[in-house]
């Protein structure tokens, strides 16, 4: 028998995904493996297991293995433990920069546009905002029109008690197999829609099923003369209570996941296959107080025209879904949508972010004349793609994408983008367990550079750290990753690393237009250092110079731009990380995310004096966040004199499309009197009503 004791050093301690890390790597040995936290032993080789153990961050354990292989699973897993079990994404948090994909109108059939079709229903006293047009507001989340019936979200009830599973019914080792094939069809439908944060939600409920002993618990129940849908039932609820019950709130949503994927074997235990949702036979408006990207997913888009939300923000991850699969989307709305009766008729914008309640036949008209003139307009900014971008009064804006592998800038070139305004290097570095050589690293910058030819490709240098720890790279604990080693720190506490992917990225420079940035530089010695670093490369390598920049996404590079700009070619602003620090607000939080938004004054401030260094230097100022692809947003940080927005590949025709009818004379002004707003609400409005959106 071999132990060890570690402490847990990932930032979110043993939460889903490095304990699906840490499962699989313990069932690839013979011996018997577990793990010790104060009193409580478990089964390193069961999920659910190890979830109740609670081990937080900073928790020390018993590592202990016992076979014929025990010394090598010792060495392996307990190295694997001390790199962070390949943590790569805060489970509260978003994808940093961009979202991934973008929608497409929602369209609605007849049927849901003759409000004849559905009875009206009404809105509650309490419920009426605006009584004047019954126009209930929040934040335009994904843009489309969709008009229909108000459908209120809720999980299907599952009738189990003292019921035998129905003649023909699948048995728990069926349904389990066929659960786990479900899940493997979500995550591959998550993945082509470029949206892996939202995947990793279905790889680790299927891990949930390949838990021995949740399964043998259910079993034995069912020997003991249970019948099998509540032994399923039983067994599962009382480790989702074990899990519920941590001081950890992080590891005690868990619980939530296990319950999720149990009703998922119900489901089909009760032969209603796949059938989650329960929505009615006609296409419907979504209601709910939050909804998870679990949920959404399921949404069959024949029946959810759109939906709105009170909980959740513009950069949330619904949001981000919801854009993908081209639903109309209203998050952070007003409490009162959840009062509407079922089937009220409603107008639901997600462009603006409103919901009409009852539409007269005017305004029911209105909305169906806006609908097709938005979808011809979305027609037309596709067959206009490589047009540039240039407003009605002649000011150009580059528009270019962000990008995260060679395939990606292929479908950037595809959808007319003027360049990669952000390359993020981070997927040739994560879900590995040894980092990249420098030749492998070149063959993708000469790819892409070759590729986009002359446009210009922004490659962002490896952003990893505290928050997206990766195996190979040991790291001490950090209370607050967020605010650790990560990024440009990161890099520079790495020479070893940071060479070899600045090698790659010189050499791979004069197979077409490459310029590098730096992640996350907070002060100007930072930049010296790396500037020295690539500077000595260079020299060594007998290459030509490349532009260097930098990202502004930490309140002291913004605040201090202007001793920035005279040592860098230009700045990108990435706005997701700089509207985290300066509200200090995490988007991912459930009850905060509606608070984070890139248009809260106190970041167009930052971003308003980013520009005006750069400018007054003669340099460039970009943007490579959310904001830059938000409608609303658009038209400020133009007036405000941004050079380029990178936004997500298939935004790319439709952010064009709205320069070309915006007038630079009227978007200063706007610009201006924005900063002077007290709130991201007051911006939004105020954008509404000057541009009449």
């Amino acid at each position: 028998m071999k132990q060890v004791e570690i402490v847990i050093e990932n930032s979110t301690g043993l939460h889903a995904r490095p304990a699906k890390v840490l499962v699989n790597l313990a069932k690839q040995f013979k011996s018997n493996i577990s793990i010790q936290h104060g009193a409580k032993r478990v089964n390193a080789k069961s999920m659910v297991s190890v979830l109740t153990l609670g081990a937080v961050k900073g928790s020390l354990v018993t590592l202990e293995a016992a076979g014929e292989d025990e010394e090598k699973a010792i060495q392996e897993i307990s190295s694997a433990m001390r790199g962070g079990l390949g943590d790569v994404e805060p489970p509260a948090a978003a994808p940093r920069e961009e979202p991934p994909a973008e929608a497409s109108v929602s369209q609605t059939t007849a049927k849901p546009l003759k409000t004849a079709d559905a009875p009206a229903g009404s809105v509650t006293e309490a419920g009426k905002s605006d009584r004047a047009k019954n126009i209930l507001r929040g934040i335009g989340a994904a843009p489309g029109i969709a008009v229909g019936p108000v459908f209120h979200f809720k999980q299907m009830e599952l009738d189990i008690e003292n019921r035998e599973p129905p003649p023909g019914s699948l048995s728990l080792n069926e349904a389990l197999a066929q659960a786990k094939d479900q899940l493997k069809v979500l995550y591959q439908r998550m993945v082509d829609r470029k949206l892996a944060a939202e995947a990793a939600i279905f790889d680790a409920h299927g891990e949930l099923l390949d838990d021995p002993e949740l399964v043998e618990s259910a079993q034995e129940r069912v020997k003991k003369g249970e019948n099998p849908l509540s032994a399923w039932r039983d067994a599962v609820e009382e480790r989702a209570a074990a899990i519920g019950s941590l001081k950890d709130t992080l590891l005690a949503a868990r619980a939530d996941d296990l319950r999720d994927v149990g009703r998922r074997v119900l489901r089909l235990m009760l032969g209603m296959g796949d059938k989650g949702i329960t929505l009615p036979d006609y296409p419907v408006i979504v209601i709910a107080e939050e909804l998870a990207p679990s949920d959404t997913a399921m949404f069959d888009a024949e029946r959810v025209l759109g939906f709105a939300i009170v909980n959740g923000g513009p950069t949330s991850h619904i949001a981000i879904l919801a854009r993908a699969m081209g639903l109309p989307a209203v998050v952070g709305a007003e409490e009162a949508i959840l009062k509407l009766e079922v089937m009220t008729q409603v107008a639901l914008n997600g462009n603006d972010g409103t919901l009409a309640v009852s539409p007269s036949p005017e305004t029911l008209a209105r909305v169906v004349e806006e609908q097709r003139r938005w979808l011809e307009e979305r027609r037309t900014a596709q067959e206009q793609a490589s047009n540039p971008a240039v407003t009605l009064d002649g000011y150009h804006v580059d528009v270019t994408a962000n990008a995260g592998s060679d395939a990606n800038a292929v479908e950037a070139r595809k959808k007319g983008a003027d360049g990669i305004g952000l390359l993020r290097t981070e997927f040739l570095f994560l879900e590995r367990t040894t980092a990249p050589s420098e030749e492998e690293q070149f063959g993708v910058y000469r790819a892409i550079a070759e590729t986009m030819q002359n446009l210009p490709v922004i490659v962002r240098t490896l952003d990893i750290g505290g928050d997206k720890p990766v195996p190979y790279i040991q790291m001490k604990p950090e209370l607050n990753p967020f605010l650790g080693e990560r990024g440009i720190r990161l890099c520079l506490n790495r020479p070893d690393l940071f060479r070899q992917q600045l090698c790659a990225i010189l050499r791979a420079a004069p197979h077409g237009n490459l310029k590098i940035m730096f992640p996350m530089v907070s002060d100007v010695a930072e930049l010296r250092r790396a500037k020295a670093l690539l500077e000595e490369i260079r020299l060594e390598l007998n290459l030509p110079a490349v532009q260097v920049g930098i990202m502004i996404e930490v309140p002291s590079a913004a605040l201090l731009a202007e001793k920035f700009a005279p040592e860098v070619d230009f700045f990108s602003i990435g706005t997701n990380d700089l509207t985290q620090y300066t509200l200090a607000v995490d988007r991912g939080h459930p009850a905060l995310a509606a608070m984070h938004d890139g248009l809260h004054p106190a970041v167009l401030r930052l971003i308003a004096h980013t520009i005006e260094s750069a400018h007054r230097y003669g340099k460039r100022a970009d943007i490579c966040g959310e904001l830059g692809s938000d409608a609303a947003a658009v038209p400020v940080l133009i007036g405000l004199g941004m050079d380029e927005l990178s936004v997500s590949i298939p935004s790319v025709p439709t952010v064009k499309a709205q320069v070309r009818r915006l007038r630079m004379s009227e978007l200063q002004p706007l610009a201006k009197k924005a900063l002077e707003c007290a709130s991201a609400r007051e911006v939004r409005d105020l954008v509404r009503q000057e541009l009449k959106m």
